[in-house]
This record gives structure tokens, sequence and C-alpha cells, in this order.
């Protein structure tokens, strides 16, 4: 038996070539904290900061463009991981 959904879902990643695309400082590369966490609306925001920075910043297409369906934050946070991963000026998907 599983346990309810998390709230959030946080890790670590380093951001491939080309970064994460962020609206407010635009690319930012290298070791990075992803947060996605879920509003009471079904949206997820997709946060990113440099790994042990203070200041968060919002993923350029967050939050997302459809309910994130309950149950799947942590697919959805996988997805996001890749994609950063994957840099390219990474942005939350669609």
């Amino acid at each position: 038996m599983t346990g309810p959904e998390p709230a959030v879902c946080q890790d670590e990643v380093t951001a491939g070539p080309g970064g994460a695309m962020t609206v407010e400082v635009g690319v930012i590369t290298g070791d990075l904290t992803l947060r996605t966490r879920r509003r009471t609306d079904g949206l997820v925001d997709v946060a990113v900061q440099y790994t042990g920075a203070e200041e968060w910043y919002t993923l350029t297409g967050s939050p997302a463009p459809a309910p994130v369906p309950d149950g799947a934050l942590q697919d959805f946070h996988t997805t996001v991981l890749t994609a950063v991963e994957n840099g390219g000026q990474a942005e939350t998907p669609s």
C-alpha cells in the first residue's frame, strides 16, 4: 500500500548543456535544486535554485499548463528533472 502523495518533491540535479530557463534571470546552469509543488487548483509550480543558495527562481512554463492528476506529482517531477539534466534551456514540460 502506498502512502499519500507528497505535496512537494525536491531533488538535486546537475543541469545539462544549455541549463534551465527561468523567468527571473534567464538560463542557470550547474548544480541545482529542483522543487515541484502541487497547488490547490491541481496545477504544479516548478522552482529551481543553485544548490545551497537561498533564492528560488520560477522555471519558465510554470505553473504546469494543465493540472497534474492526483498521484502523478512524483512522475511529473521526474520528467522535469530529466529535462533539466538534458539542458537545452529546459522549461516546465507541457
